[in-house]
């Protein structure tokens, strides 16, 4: 069981990596909960991969850091969407 976690967080990180996703995304990804990504990637990846957990990091960081813009994005197409009605 315990080399399925550290699979399932190195895979984790490189989608992050590599497609630049947020933890909602790649929790869709790959089925499972947003929480466990984000432990993931946070603690158990460290001890397996701490090259990869920077990288990782850099990317959650940098979308923690954009997401206040994301949300106003979302809500003004909501209701752009919702005025064509």
């Amino acid at each position: 069981m315990k080399g399925y976690m550290e699979e399932r967080a190195v895979d984790a990180a490189r989608y992050i990596i590599e497609y630049n996703a947020t933890v909602r995304q790649t929790a869709k990804k790959m089925g499972i909960s947003k929480s466990t990504v984000h432990k993931d990637v946070t603690e158990r990846l460290q001890g397996i991969n701490p090259a990869l957990a920077t990288e990782a990091r850099k990317v959650l960081d940098k979308n923690k850091s954009e997401r206040h813009i994301r949300g106003g994005m979302a809500t003004k197409e909501k209701y752009l969407h919702e005025k064509r009605k």
